[in-house]
Parts: structure tokens; C-alpha cells; sequence
């Protein structure tokens, strides 16, 4: 009766047309699903085309100079945290390996020549390096999908977790966010299920308390979370220098950045908005800033971001319950017709909605660019071939020492 009224007053009720030929089972699940909808991601929704920019001027970080010169200040500084278990790593890995043609989590795509070799595997190599540089053991929080949580579990469970320690690990599902069309009205994708998609990168916290992996003791002491992309091989993961830097910096978030190349790049871009931290997507960086280039002749928006960031965990909780944008993209949505049939849509008739990572550092107040070496640091496998690529991934490794 509840939901009945809560579905009217949204204006939502054909969600329950089918009540009457569903069992208990299937009413059950269809109720729980619109029980947990987050009502707010339907009512602060950015488009593209709505999106209003406030001042923008460059912000200052540290370039590869500046961390060469401190490097041994920043080291320890963040081995001194990282054998204190302030810090926890989150791997971002609930997508799956579409664009590379596996209907797999990403993680388990082989990017082995000579022998196997899973993304996950070389995330995992990375961590260890650093573990062993500094004597510690950090713990790796994985967030998953609805849709590869159980094979994510089940491959790491047959691999061994690639010789890290199991105790250190866990596993949480990744929020979802009902899909809408072009008026507004939720999707069915059938008489029992709503149509759903991954709520974005940007609610891997809410997502996070939501599995109540704030309260495990294996983060008792953590003032940071490290969180980072499952597509880029060559992430540095829980830098130690990285996260000195950032700590002795009295800034609440880090992120890690690479030299754009050239003006149409395909990386957001870290700046200032308004005088606080933001990242400028790509498609939304207008042409003139783009291209704007200083007297030395380099681009004044250069800060290209890897998604490699690091967040000052007092921090995030207190912006916990601030409203992080929501961005809304038309796509072409399975969906139950009127008669409670499918139909497979040839053309965009609805919104998928999504939070992104990168709206959290303008929450956060503060943020340190740290660039990076980008032929030692960003390897993205975005695509099977061509640019950021399996084929160019490997061949980044293989500069890198990695064997393949």
C-alpha cells in the first residue's frame, strides 16, 4: 500500500500494472527493486547541453620536477601511512570487456603473447610491488556490477587472489539507478524487473557504506582511499609518494595526472572552477580552452586525469550526503511496451543515469595534481586495437619490463 502511494504521488504507477499476474516471488522482487530507488538521481539531472560552466583558470600542482626533488620527503611520508593502514585501495572494476569484445568483467581479459596474463593479474603485480617496498600489506576493496559480481568473485577465488593476501580483500556491488524515457516515466525491462544500469563511478562510497564495509575492521584506521580505473595496467597503486605528497600538501583529495599531447586529447582535464577543484570532460571543454597555450607555448589546460585519485576518508563522509550531479545520456533501453512485450529500440528512447568520480573533487574542496609519467603510468585499454588499445597497452608493459 506504501509503494502504491509512493508510486502515484511520483506520478510512477504503471510500475505495478502487472501486479496481478506475478507471484509472490516476483511481486517480492519487484517491489524491493522500487523500494531501493533513489528518488533524488531522478530530480538533479545535468545534461550536456544544460551544463553551466563558472570561472575556469588553470590550477597548480606538482610537476615531475618538483615530486623528483621531494621524493625521498613524500616516500616517507607515505610508507609512514601505509604501514599505519591509513590508507585502502578501491579498484573500480564492475564494466565489462564489451569494447573488447568479452561479455567477461574486464579485469579478466587476457593480455598475455606468451604466457596469461589478466588485467586483473598485472592490477594485482602493481599492488604487490608497493606492498613489498614498504613492508605492508594494504587492503583492496573491489567494487563489482549486478551483472559480473559473481564471476569477479569466482576468478579471483580460482586464482588465488594472484598471491595477495585473501584477508585483505573484499567485495562490494556497485549501486544501480533505474532508467527513464524520454519523458521521464521508469522502465520496465519485464513485468517483474525494472530497467536498471550502474549508478556511476561517482556513488562508489555510497555504495560502499551501502554494503557496510565502513564498519569492517580492516579499514579501522583509514584516512584514505586510493581509487583507481580497472582499464589502465600501469597504474601506481597506493603510491607511497603520491600519497605523501598529497598528505603534506594539507589537501583533501589527490589526483594523479598525465601531459595532455595535443588539444583534443580524450582526457578530462583538471582545473579551476569558481576556486575549487574541478575536471572538465573532453566533449565538454570548449574549443578556445582547449587550445589555449602560455608563453612557453604549452597548453595552460594540460592536466589530463587518469582516474587515479586519492580521497581524505573525514572528508568524504562529511560530504556524504551533499547531492553529487547526475549526468544523463540518451541510450537505446530494452524496454516492456504496454501489451508486455519487448522491444529492442533502434533509436535513443530514454536516460540512463549516472554519478562520475570526478564531480567528487569539487566536494572535497582541495585537490593536489601530481603528474605522472605517462609511458610509466598510463597504459588504458579502452579499445581491442588502435589508441589505448590492448596492442598499445602491451607494448607500454613491455617497455616497462613487464613480461608478456
Amino acid at each position: 500500500m506504501q509503494i502504491e502511494k509512493e508510486l502515484e504521488a511520483r506520478g510512477q504507477s504503471h510500475l505495478l500494472r502487472w501486479q496481478g499476474e506475478l507471484n509472490d516471488a516476483q511481486r517480492g522482487r519487484l517491489n524491493r527493486q522500487i523500494e531501493e530507488i533513489d528518488w533524488d538521481i531522478l530530480e538533479s539531472i545535468q545534461t550536456p547541453e544544460s551544463l553551466q560552466w563558472g570561472d575556469i583558470r588553470p590550477i597548480t600542482g606538482l610537476s615531475l620536477a618538483q615530486t623528483e626533488e621531494n621524493r625521498a620527503e613524500y616516500f616517507s611520508a607515505g610508507k609512514s601511512a601505509l604501514q599505519a593502514g591509513k590508507l585502502v585501495a578501491v579498484l573500480l572494476a564492475g564494466g565489462q570487456g564489451t569494447r573488447l569484445g568479452s561479455s567477461a568483467p574486464k579485469g579478466v581479459y587476457d593480455i598475455g603473447v606468451t604466457r596469461p596474463l589478466y588485467i586483473f593479474e598485472q592490477l594485482i603485480e602493481n599492488l604487490k610491488t608497493v606492498c613489498k617496498s614498504c613492508e605492508t600489506t594494504v587492503p583492496l576493496l573491489i567494487m563489482t556490477s549486478e551483472k559480473n559480481d559473481g564471476e569477479t568473485r569466482a576468478f579471483f577465488e580460482e586464482h588465488g587472489y594472484f598471491g595477495y593476501p585473501k584477508a585483505y580483500v573484499r567485495f562490494f556491488v556497485q549501486a544501480m539507478a533505474p532508467c527513464v524515457d524520454l519523458h521521464g516515466k521508469i522502465l520496465l525491462e519485464a513485468k517483474d524487473r525494472l530497467a536498471v544500469s550502474p549508478n556511476g563511478n561517482g556513488g562508489w562510497y555510497q555504495s560502499l557504506k551501502r554494503a557496510g564495509l565502513h564498519r569492517d575492521p580492516l579499514l579501522a584506521h583509514a584516512e584514505w582511499f586510493n581509487v583507481f580505473a580497472v582499464d589502465n595496467v600501469l597504474q601506481h597503486i597506493a603510491d607511497p609518494v603520491f600519497l605523501g605528497a598529497t598528505i603534506l600538501s594539507g589537501r583533501k583529495s589527490g589526483a594523479k595526472v598525465v601531459r595532455k599531447t595535443r588539444p583534443e586529447e580524450k582526457v578530462g582535464v583538471l582545473c579551476l572552477e569558481d576556486g575549487l577543484p574541478s575536471v572538465i570532460e573532453y566533449y565538454e571543454i570548449s574549443e578556445r580552452l582547449a587550445n589555449l597555450r602560455g608563453e612557453d607555448g604549452n597548453l595552460v589546460y594540460s592536466y589530463g586525469v587518469i582516474l587515479n585519485y586519492l580521497f581524505h576518508a573525514e572528508t568524504l563522509e562529511k560530504i556524504a550526503s551533499a547531492k553529487i550531479p547526475v549526468h544523463a545520456a540518451k541510450k537505446k533501453i530494452p524496454y516492456l511496451n504496454d501489451r508486455g512485450e519487448t522491444v529492442l529500440p533502434e533509436t535513443e528512447n530514454g536516460y540512463k543515469f549516472e554519478t562520475l568520480i570526478l564531480d567528487l573533487i569539487k566536494l572535497m574542496g582541495s585537490c593536489l595534481p601530481c603528474e605522472v609519467e605517462r609511458e610509466k603510468e598510463f597504459a588504458p585499454i579502452k579499445n581491442k586495437t588502435g589508441v589505448d588499445s590492448v596492442d598499445s597497452a602491451r607494448e607500454l608493459l613491455k617497455k616497462n619490463g613487464v613480461k608478456l
